[in-house]
């Protein structure tokens, strides 16, 4: 028994030993670079999956009204048991006749006694014309010929299908600049930690220095304790740029659609990106690449063929039509299908409409009304597009000029920290100095980062206005 509990013991280990390593090599870690980034949100991005979805309802949509003007065919079954029959009041409109031929001719019943009409002859007599119980079975097909109104509704349900499209394009530019700017604030914090890490290492250096001096009487223990305070703070707020790295990291997961409990790294370094400065023309017709434009020229096209489609109301329709029914009657149910009744016909039906209370005129007035609204707004687009790219490359620009000043401070700041740092090694300087230059070099690359993410972000918004996120 106890060899027996000995080996359940071991295989029960087995068993978890092997979950944990199957466990571990299902965790799959990405190590993405900004395109991988970028492709993956176009692939499971709920809102990119939801504007797809979108062109296949469109696709959809557009099959529907072509069925409109296929063959339409329904076939039809009933049955009815009469539990009581209607009964129709007919006229005796026969008997009051035969007396009265009976009368001029004279006949007489067999005592020779002339025939007199009864009361109650010439009035309604109860005739029953339905059978007990009653079926039938057929068809019907009709054929719309011609319907203005269709083929508008045709154009427009495809013009529909070109609106889901661009829609879908522009979630996918819009996710596009998100994921971006989510990979863009991991760089910039990867760079802020490694400009941590290089202060830190030199401080540490200074203040091993100053301890040892301070040790051997050449330092005073102030010195020490301000050299201190620095690498303190310094630590600290490397392990905050930590913490936002790790939430930074995440918002980019959850800009991508990925899960959260994945793991990501991103393969880049910010000097990977291209911050240049370009010349933009002031008069140029760039506001054709937005999506934006294209949506509101297709809502206008849109209202142009509702417009069209309310004029087509005036025109008459034209439709054929056919059926065929079997019918079956009888009193008996069991004899209900033993003989059949065919009824087969085929039409034209023409709809001409004449006068609607003035709705056509009304409904033409709107929509007329409707595409004026639309080109006021496609003006208004076109100038709101031509502003955002002037104000997003002015705002481009003065971001550069801030990084490069941002840059050559920073540059400076390091100058002025080693040159106090020779100063005070060779006892021409105090500590205090050195101090104050640590924490100018502290600032200055706090004001480098800021410099560096706005210039960054700066130029994604530039390529978004000037519609170079996305070729269409």
């Amino acid at each position: 028994m106890m060899r027996f509990k000995t080996l359940l013991f071991i295989a029960l280990l087995n068993c978890i030993g092997t979950t944990m390593v199957a466990q571990t090599a299902t965790t799959e870690k990405y190590v993405f670079d900004l395109q991988d980034c970028i492709n993956y949100a176009d692939e499971h991005q709920t809102s990119v999956l939801n504007a797809g979805i979108d062109i296949k309802i469109a696709e959809a949509k557009v099959k529907e009204t072509i069925g409109i003007g296929l063959p339409q065919l329904s076939g039809k079954a009933d049955f009815s048991d009469y539990l009581k029959s209607p009964v129709v009041l007919f006229p005796d409109f026969i008997g009051p006749v035969i007396y009265d031929i009976l009368k001029d001719e004279d006949i007489r019943d067999a005592n020779g006694n002339p025939i007199v009409q009864p009361d109650g002859v010439g009035g309604f007599q109860e005739v029953n014309f339905q059978q007990k119980y009653n079926a039938s079975v057929g068809l019907t097909l009709s054929q719309l010929l011609f319907d203005g109104s269709y083929l508008v509704g045709l154009q427009a349900s495809r013009t529909y299908k070109e609106l889901s499209q661009r829609n879908y394009l522009r979630t996918r530019i819009e996710t596009n600049v998100a994921v971006t700017k989510a990979f863009y604030l991991v760089l910039v914090n990867n760079e802020q930690i490694t400009l941590l890490n290089a202060n830190i290492d030199q401080l540490k250096a200074q203040l091993d220095q100053t301890k040892a001096l301070n040790e051997n009487g050449f330092a005073e223990k102030i010195d020490v304790d301000r050299l201190t305070v620095l690498y303190n703070n310094l630590i600290t707020e490397r392990e905050n740029i930590k913490r936002s790295l790790i939430l930074g990291n995440q918002l980019l997961k959850f800009q991508m659609g990925m899960p959260l409990e994945k793991e990501l790294e991103v393969k880049g370094e910010i000097s990977d990106i291209d911050l240049t400065e370009s010349t933009f023309l002031p008069d140029s017709t760039v506001y054709r690449n937005r999506i934006e434009y294209d949506l509101a020229e297709t809502q206008l096209k849109l209202n142009e063929l509702d417009l069209k489609r309310y004029r087509s109301q005036y025109l008459p329709t034209l439709a054929a039509f056919g059926s065929t029914t079997l019918q079956y009657q009888n009193n008996s149910f069991s004899d209900l299908f033993k003989d059949r009744y065919p009824n087969t016909l085929i039409g034209l039906q023409l709809n001409v409409p004449i006068f609607s209370g003035f709705q056509k005129l009304n409904r033409v007035k709107q929509a007329k009304l409707t595409v004026e609204k639309s080109n006021n707004d496609l003006f208004n687009t076109k100038n709101a597009i031509n502003l955002e790219i002037k104000n997003t490359a002015t705002t481009y620009k003065n971001s550069l000029a801030s990084l490069n000043n941002q840059r050559s401070n920073l540059a400076l700041a390091n100058e002025v920290l080693r040159v106090s740092r020779i100063k005070y090694e060779e006892g021409v300087g105090s500590s205090i100095e050195v101090t104050q230059a640590q924490t100018s070099l502290k600032e200055a690359e706090n004001n480098y980062i800021k410099a560096l993410y706005d210039a960054v972000t700066n130029k994604v918004e530039l390529d978004k206005a000037l519609g170079n996120i996305i070729e269409k």
